[in-house]
């Protein structure tokens, strides 16, 4: 289980079970929680695309992780969660955790914004992300 930060945009990368946890793995998301907070993020998205493979451990440190976030007043969106699970998070009972994740507010359309700019924090994160 690994995590790296480009901007607004945590990486989650590898097996999110119970063999996966290892004390340095979670060192590294308080560090990543550092970083949020020291660059004065009021959002971040969380990309799950390259987690592996995730039980009921990984997935209530992920929810953990999170909260953390928002005690610190950043606002975590999980991105790009497989089929798969998504189906593990209503398997375990944890889907409730996980839900109204999408906390920015919506356009008519249905598209996400940040204050009325019109664009999607995630989509623009990623993008810069990317770009760097």
């Amino acid at each position: 289980m690994t995590i790296s930060m480009e901007g607004a945009v945590a990486h989650l990368q590898g097996d999110w079970t119970h063999t996966g946890v290892t004390l340095s793995s979670i060192d590294s998301l308080e560090v990543s929680l550092q970083q949020i907070e020291s660059g004065g993020e009021k959002f971040i998205c969380i990309d799950c695309g390259r987690i592996r493979a995730a039980d009921i451990i990984g997935l209530q440190l992920l929810y953990v992780w999170m909260q953390c976030a928002r005690f610190r007043g950043v606002e975590p969106e999980l991105v790009n969660l497989s089929d798969s699970m998504q189906q593990a998070l209503q398997r375990m009972g944890l889907g409730h955790c996980f839900s109204g994740n999408g906390a920015h507010p919506e356009t008519p359309d249905g598209t996400r914004t940040v204050s009325g700019s019109g664009k999607d924090p995630c989509q623009a994160a990623i993008a810069n992300s990317l770009a760097g």
